[in-house]
C-alpha cells in the first residue's frame, strides 16, 4: 500500500456508535483534509497489518508521513493537521454507521471516553 498518498489519515473503530460520531466530527472540522478510514475496512485492515501492531484495536490512530499515534498520543497531532492549512481534500467520504443497541448505552460511552485517555502509543514509520 502506498502510505503517502492517503495520509494525513484517522482509523477508527466504524462498528463503534461513538467512535462514527467522533470520525464525522473530524472529517468536518478537518473540512475533508483528513482521510477517515475504518478498521474494519479493506484498507484498514491493510494498515492494521502493514503499519500497526496488537494493539491497533483498543484506540483510534491519527497517521501522518513519520508516526502513526494511537489515543491520547493522537490528540495533538490530530488537532494540529485540523487547524494548519492543508492543500490535500479528499472529495467524499462515507462514514458508515453500523452499530447494535449495546454501543449507545451510557455505560458504553463512558468505557470509550475513557479508553482514550488510559490507551496512547507512537509507531514510528
Amino acid at each position: 500500500m502506498e502510505l503517502e498518498k492517503i495520509i494525513p489519515l484517522v482509523l477508527y473503530d466504524n462498528e463503534c456508535y461513538l467512535c462514527t460520531k467522533f470520525a464525522k466530527a473530524i472529517s468536518k472540522l478537518s473540512q475533508n483534509k483528513i482521510l477517515i478510514v475504518g478498521h474494519y475496512t479493506t484498507i484498514g485492515e491493510e494498515i492494521r497489518k502493514d503499519i500497526l501492531d496488537a494493539s491497533a484495536l483498543d484506540m483510534f490512530w491519527f497517521i501522518d508521513a513519520k508516526m502513526a499515534y494511537g489515543g491520547r498520543a493522537a490528540i495533538f497531532p490530530l488537532i494540529k493537521t485540523i487547524i494548519l492549512p492543508g492543500a490535500k481534500k479528499y472529495s467524499f467520504q462515507s462514514i458508515m454507521e453500523s452499530c447494535d443497541a449495546e454501543c449507545k448505552t451510557i455505560k458504553a460511552v463512558f468505557v470509550r471516553s475513557a479508553s482514550l485517555f488510559t490507551n496512547s502509543k507512537k509507531i514510528k514509520i
